[in-house]
C-alpha cells in the first residue's frame, strides 16, 4: 500500500523520462488525475486516460528528434512528514516562472499563477520545469 502517491506518481514519470518511454501507468486517485489535467494544460504532457483499472495512462512529450523531454525535472516540495505551506505573497517562482509549482488549495489543486491571480494560498506540492 502507497502512502504518498504523488511523490510515487513524480517518481514513476522521471524513471520513464530517463528511459525515454512514451508511456508510463500510475495509480489512480482524484490528485494524480488533477495533476495530470495541470501538466496536460500547461503542455508537459501529450495526453492521459484513466482506465477501469485504477491505473492512468500517461503519454509523456518528447521534442525533436533527439527525443527531448518537455519536463526537466520533477521535485516533491511538501512531503507526508514535512508539510510546506505558502501564502499567495511568499509562494515561490521557479526559474523566473518558466517552472510551474502546483499548489493545493481550498479551491482545489492549481498553479503557481492561478493561485497568485486568486490571491490564495496553500500546500506546496511539487514543483516541475
Amino acid at each position: 500500500m502507497l502512502n504518498d502517491t504523488i511523490s510515487d506518481l513524480l517518481t514513476r514519470v522521471r524513471n520513464a523520462i530517463l528511459v525515454k518511454s512514451q508511456n508510463v501507468l500510475v495509480q489512480k486517485t482524484n490528485t494524480a488525475k488533477e495533476i495530470c489535467q495541470i501538466l496536460l494544460r500547461e503542455g508537459f504532457i501529450e495526453s492521459f486516460a484513466d482506465s477501469t483499472t485504477g491505473l492512468i495512462e500517461i503519454r509523456l512529450k518528447y521534442l525533436g528528434r533527439e527525443r527531448k523531454s518537455c519536463i526537466t525535472n520533477l521535485k516533491r516540495i511538501s512531503k507526508p512528514g514535512l508539510r510546506v505551506y505558502s501564502n499567495s505573497k511568499d509562494i515561490p517562482q521557479i526559474l523566473g516562472g518558466l517552472g510551474i509549482v502546483i499548489l493545493s488549495t481550498s479551491n482545489g489543486l492549481m498553479t503557481d499563477k492561478e493561485a497568485k491571480a486568486k490571491k490564495v494560498g496553500g500546500e506546496l506540492l511539487c514543483s516541475i520545469w
